[in-house]
């Protein structure tokens, strides 16, 4: 990329590129430098501008990233994904999941086979609306269930919706059918961690608490920090969920400590809303970290 940078001073795609590659390493501000590179050089260019939003995103400055979401909408106003992602922000820096289900709302009335399915999970999982979740879930899937590079299948989100309703016999037989197919996943790809974290989870739901630990460290092990900046840090917050599962609220709080040291995707409004983490709702500690992500007052 250096070479590259030395004959093409002036091709946006070289900062581009190099930001992609930095924000993977950990260079955080160096990324973000060379984003902005790449929009002064082509400022219309909406996939540039996502890239920069999505540091601001990862790094937790949400003004800033809701301005280039903006941005990036004026120049794609009918864009869908950017719709919806611009809402999310509000999710993650406000806890506030009005915009978003106003805007699924509004693509449900006017282009519905344009709107991904986990939005409208998300959505229905951060309202803790057992009966919205499971009405969308008995439709027909558009897109896959994801966190980042987490992957979850069908099985997993309808276990998780039964057990968020406290339907304990729908969540146990849904995490059953969900650990046969994530099974095949992770022998599939077993020096991989996302997968594994899944199934780190599954387990935990369903009582098998050593197994999932030792699922869960395994994950960050195989996917440290050092080695991917971005979904590194997310091993350890599911590592941290799978504590929370378990009943290991310390061993949870530590390792969510830890994760909050590092941009990444444990957002205030994740934290503050979604059913993953109600194990720990009312313990000290864990209250101490969703406060600390809080938006501040101007």
């Amino acid at each position: 990329m250096e070479s590259a940078r030395s004959t093409l001073p002036n091709d946006s795609w070289v900062f581009e590129l190099k930001g992609s590659i930095q924000r993977r390493q950990g260079r955080w501000e160096e990324s973000t430098r060379n984003f902005e590179r790449a929009i002064d050089l082509d400022p219309r260019n909406v996939f540039e501008l996502e890239s920069l939003a999505w540091n601001c995103l990862l790094l937790r400055r949400y003004a800033e990233g809701s301005l280039v979401w903006d941005r990036a909408l004026a120049f794609e106003p009918n864009d869908v994904g950017l719709k919806i992602t611009r809402a999310q922000v509000e999710l993650d820096w406000k806890a506030d999941t009005k915009p978003l289900h106003s805007l699924i709302d509004s693509i449900q009335a006017t282009n519905p086979t344009s709107l991904p399915t986990f939005v409208r999970v998300v959505c229905a999982l951060a309202e803790h609306d057992g009966a919205a979740a499971r009405n969308v879930l008995a439709g027909p899937a558009k897109g896959t269930f994801r966190d980042g590079a987490v992957l979850f299948g069908r099985p997993f989100i309808e276990g998780l919706v039964a057990r968020m309703t406290k339907d304990e016999d729908k969540a146990r037989s849904a995490f059953t059918a969900a650990r046969a197919e994530q099974e095949k996943i992770v022998q599939a790809q077993p020096d991989y961690g996302p997968p594994l974290c899944v199934l780190g989870l599954i387990d935990a739901a369903l009582g098998r608490r050593e197994v999932a630990l030792q699922e869960g460290w395994r994950a960050v092990e195989l996917l440290p920090v050092e080695k991917d900046a971005v979904s590194g840090p997310l091993m350890i917050v599911y590592l941290a969920m799978i504590a929370a599962w378990t009943g290991d609220n310390h061993l949870a709080c530590e390792q969510l400590a830890t994760a909050m040291r590092y941009p990444g995707n444990a957002s205030y409004g994740a934290l503050k809303l979604m059913p993953f983490w109600d194990p720990l709702r009312g313990d000290p500690c864990f209250e101490k970290i969703v406060a600390s992500l809080a938006p501040k007052e101007n």
